[in-house]
């Protein structure tokens, strides 16, 4: 889960948000986490049922059929992990620049700012995203396995950084915060105008929906990377990963915001989330508060550590499952043959992870120096809210055809829930397009994408005939291991 980037970016989705009155983080992340129930029930037992590599994409075009389901994940999942991946990039160099702000590295801030904002430093961003991308690229390629071990080293990290920070907050109380607002020295801004500048209620329903697609970006739904393992994973691992994935990003986003309200009050965190100077020119948020206010300058960089790996294991991660998506496809012939080229010395495949790179590379430089800020690429995310949707009618078909009993109605109900949860998800992130990167990069993306898929699947299907093959024969049974 993206929770290290979560906890770092909110300050940028307040700023676009047309009402702050009554967002309540907390509440937020509780909403989100029973939304994702009906996912986490489909994806527990979908999972323990088909466990392929591709996970989602393998029981879904089995139950819509190839060219929905090839098309749909292709748009939903293989391509658009791409943008993700760009989004996050970003995110850790503005983690990295934040990082140093805070340890008193003024030199840093053009990392920090976002890009379309005086003194930030575009090219910086890009060229520091593009390292960090591929040098995970080349790990992943040279060393797969030492790729999974990257993912739960740096985790392990995270998490001890996470707690480290929640306790650094929590000891220095309000006093602590009150002291490191007032030491920015920032013009008419002290802990006590930001506090009496917020008159709105503690939490309102309505406003606090409109954080959904935010937790949606970052947390609940990315269910999908372990089941997309699902081959290489067996026993425990493959039966209790999805519900320990809820709970944990539940705890790990809810506590930070929690201490926050707790230490500094809603009124002040509120205000100070929707204020352009602290969010801009201070990066202010759970990391930079907790560095902000921590007792020394090592406890600090310990915290600023951690957020930067936390944030780079999901590059990581995302790395891994681009490529196992690509495979599984190209295992069905709907991709061509190379992408699921495995080399014979590294036991990866290379093909599929210096597509995903190149690709990559160009989405950081087109959100870096087109749009300057990273949520530039929100919009790219929407194509997996409509990929979630059509899985959760997946898992309805399939249940219909193949479960009996109580295991029927709960996959059946589960299934037509998240459809439903993310239809909804779908149209807030229409019905706010300034806020969730609705702009020409991002949509155009999608909509390329989505023609660019069901031109394939017909070309290679007529082309697959031509040999005497027949694809959609493919779709009707479930891949061997």
């Amino acid at each position: 889960m993206s929770v290290g980037a979560a906890l770092a970016l909110v300050g940028f989705t307040m700023l676009a948000l047309p009402t702050v009155s009554g967002v309540n983080l907390v509440f937020g992340s509780a909403i989100a986490a029973l939304l994702a129930v009906p996912q986490m029930i489909v994806y527990t037992m979908m999972s323990r049922r088909v466990s392929r590599t591709g996970g989602d994409y393998v029981w879904m075009s089995r139950s819509l059929g190839g060219f929905l389901g090839s098309t749909i994940t292709l748009t939903g999942i293989t391509v658009e992990t791409m943008p993700y991946l760009a989004l996050i990039a970003l995110s850790a160099v503005f983690a990295i620049g934040s990082v140093g702000l805070s340890l008193g590295y003024s030199s840093m801030l053009g990392l920090a700012l976002p890009g379309n904002i005086t003194g930030s430093d575009p090219f910086s961003q890009f060229l520091l995203a593009s390292i960090l991308v591929v040098t995970l690229v080349v790990v992943n390629i040279l060393r797969p396995r030492f790729g999974f071990k990257l993912i739960s080293t740096f985790w392990i990290i995270g998490m001890a950084a996470v707690a480290l920070a929640v306790v650094t907050i929590l000891t220095a109380g309000t006093g602590g915060v009150e002291k490191y607002v007032n030491g920015l020295k920032i013009p008419n801004t002290t802990y006590a105008s930001l506090a009496s500048s917020y008159s709105g209620p503690t939490f309102d329903l309505s406003s606090t929906l409109l954080m959904m697609p935010y937790f949606a970006l970052f947390t609940y739904p990315w269910f999908s990377a372990a089941p997309s393992v699902g081959s290489e994973l067996g026993g425990k691992a493959s039966k209790w990963n999805v519900p320990i994935s809820l709970l944990l990003a539940f705890l790990v986003v809810t506590i930070p915001f929690g201490s926050m309200y707790y230490v500094g009050g809603f009124q002040f965190v509120t205000a100070a989330f929707s204020n352009p100077t602290l969010v801009n020119n201070y990066s202010f948020n759970f990391w930079t508060l907790a560095m902000g206010v921590s007792s020394n300058y090592v406890q600090a960089s310990i915290i600023g550590i951690g957020w930067i790996v936390l944030t780079v294991a999901i590059l990581a991660f995302g790395i891994i499952t681009i490529s196992r998506y690509m495979l599984a496809q190209a295992f069905d012939r709907y991709l061509p043959s190379q992408l699921a080229y495995v080399s014979p010395r590294y036991g990866s495949p290379v093909v599929a992870h210096l597509l995903d790179l190149g690709v990559t590379i160009v989405l950081i430089g087109l959100a870096a120096f087109l749009y300057g800020t990273l949520s530039s690429l929100y919009g790219a995310v929407m194509a997996s809210m409509i990929y979630f949707a059509f899985v959760g009618i997946a898992a309805v078909i399939y249940a219909l055809r193949k479960e009996r009993g109580g295991a029927r109605v709960l996959l059946a109900t589960a299934g037509i829930l998240q459809s439903l949860v993310f239809a909804y998800l779908t149209y807030e992130f229409l019905s706010y397009p300034r806020v969730w990167g609705g702009n020409p990069l991002a949509y155009g993306y999608i909509t390329a994408t989505f023609i660019v898929g069901a031109l394939l699947y017909v070309i290679t299907k007529n082309r697959r005939r031509n040999e005497g093959l027949n694809i959609s024969l493919t779709f009707k049974e479930i891949p061997p291991e």
